[in-house]
This record gives structure tokens, C-alpha cells and sequence, in this order.
């Protein structure tokens, strides 16, 4: 048998082994974890430093990084997640030039339903509202000092499981944060207080493993 031939029929023969694998249906008292990479964008136009700079815009850059969640299945149909991730990092730009940092923990819980919950069906999509707690940390700024409160506000959430066998899946997920930080910029003495708005879409691919 040629090579040429021989790969796809691999392909079709790995195909219909994870086709095969049976799936314990989907729904109350699962427990799992979702693991993988989430990138953190957010919105255009996140406030401005008009008692600094008048007509300043501020910007908040992208960022990407390793994210998980834990939850629960209470339901057939509810559960509950939490998600986690290391501290992201994110550039602060006024006017397009870069002229600080921050870190920022966003842990956040929501509330889900899956409306295919107690079934076996492969594709099994998910919503899910909840709140948000964002944590700064490490702001920097060019020729001064900065400070970030931290902001609680809602989630919302939008996601699918694609179910490969009894504990694996593959995972994608959206979220919508809430985020509205108080913040504090003091040069040579002097305050400036605005708010900066961030509320980014954080959207996250990985794998699922249920326990």
C-alpha cells in the first residue's frame, strides 16, 4: 500500500475509534476542569486623563495567557464554573504612546445552562451569567505612580463542549467582564483621578477532562 493511501485511511480509522468511544451522559453531579489559552480584549476607548492631558484618549491592550475553570454540575441542566488564569498583563497607552502598566486577576462565577444537559449528544452548548471580581496589581507609569481599584461587576457567558469520550472534551468559551477601575495617576505631587473602563471579551480554547 502507498503512503498517500495509507494516511487518510489512518485518518478514518482514528476518526471512527474516537466516534466509538462511548459517552456517559452529560449532566448532574459532574465535576471537571476546562484547561487552556484565553485572550483578554478589551473594549476601544477605555477612558481618558482629561484633567492631565485635555482630549487624552487611554487605551488597554491585549493579552493572552493559560486559564482553567472549575465546576460543578448541580443539574441535568445548571451548573455552576468558576474561572481562573495567571495574572495578565496589559499595556495602558494615552494618545497611542505606551505610558504604563497592569496586572489583573479576574476570577469570575457564573451560573449555567445547558439545554442538551442529561443526554449524550456530542455537542453540547452552554450560557451562563454570573459576576465578576478583577484584582490590579503592579500598575506602573511613566514619570509617576498609579493606582487601580479593584472592580466587582457581571459576567456573561457563552460556550460548547465537543465530547470525545467518557472524561475528555474539546472546549471553546466566551465571557463578557463588567471591569471599571477607579484609578489614580500622581506626577510630581500631583492626583488625577478617572475611570478607566475595560470591559474586554475573553475568549478561551482548550480541553475539557470530567472527573
Amino acid at each position: 500500500m502507498k503512503i498517500g493511501s495509507i494516511v487518510p485511511a489512518l485518518a478514518v480509522t482514528i476518526g471512527a475509534a474516537v466516534v466509538s468511544q462511548p459517552v456517559m451522559a452529560y449532566g448532574q453531579g459532574d465535576l471537571y476542569t476546562r484547561v487552556g489559552v484565553a485572550k483578554v480584549s478589551p473594549k476601544s476607548d477605555n477612558g481618558n486623563f482629561n484633567e492631565l492631558a485635555p482630549g487624552s484618549d487611554l487605551d488597554v491592550d491585549d493579552e493572552s495567557g493559560f486559564a482553567f475553570t472549575l465546576g460543578y454540575r448541580f443539574l441535568d441542566k445548571w451548573g455552576v464554573e468558576l474561572l481562573a488564569a495567571e495574572r495578565f498583563e496589559h499595556d495602558i497607552n494615552l494618545n497611542g504612546d505606551k505610558v504604563g502598566s497592569t496586572k489583573h486577576l479576574p476570577p469570575t462565577l457564573t451560573l449555567q445552562y445547558y439545554p442538551l444537559g442529561g443526554t449524550d449528544a456530542r455537542v453540547q452548548p452552554y450560557v451562563g451569567a454570573g459576576v465578576n471580581y478583577t484584582r490590579f496589581s503592579s500598575e506602573k507609569l511613566e514619570g509617576g505612580d498609579l493606582d487601580m481599584d479593584d472592580s466587582w461587576g457581571y459576567a456573561a457567558q457563552v460556550g460548547v463542549d465537543l465530547l470525545v469520550n467518557e472524561h475528555w472534551a474539546f472546549n471553546a468559551a466566551a465571557w463578557y467582564l463588567d471591569i471599571d477601575s477607579d484609578t489614580t495617576a500622581t506626577i510630581g505631587g500631583q492626583s488625577y483621578d478617572t475611570t478607566v473602563n475595560i470591559d474586554p471579551i475573553v475568549v478561551m480554547g482548550g480541553v475539557s477532562y470530567r472527573f
